[in-house]
């Protein structure tokens, strides 16, 4: 090796900020669509979640900001929330929760 060539050191293979949330959106997907009492808390959730001016950028889709997701899953899973996998179960628990926790109108 000569004095210009530097060898960098080993790394994660670099992963796609969308194959976490194609893969949790799935997983979401699945957990709410066999209840329909809960579509509507999860657009609810999907309304508060959603970035601000989320319309503004591609993905033109109402998704929670990258940080914001990783927050939720570390306080959900602990760890770097990274290696927490979302189960359906959770997403049906926490959008029953959802559901009794939010006032009623009318």
């Amino acid at each position: 090796m000569s004095g210009t060539e530097t060898s960098a050191p080993p790394s994660r293979p670099a992963r796609k900020a969308g194959t976490r949330w194609a893969r949790d959106a799935a997983v979401v997907a699945r957990a709410v669509l066999p209840h329909p009492g809960l579509w509507g808390a999860s657009l609810g959730a999907v309304r508060r979640m959603a970035r601000r001016g989320w319309w503004h950028r591609a993905p033109f889709v109402p998704l929670p900001g990258e940080a914001y997701w990783r927050f939720r899953l570390v306080t959900a899973y602990g760890g770097d929330g990274e290696s927490g996998a979302l189960t359906p179960s959770d997403v049906v628990a926490f959008l029953r929760w959802c559901k009794r926790s939010r006032p009623r109108r009318g």
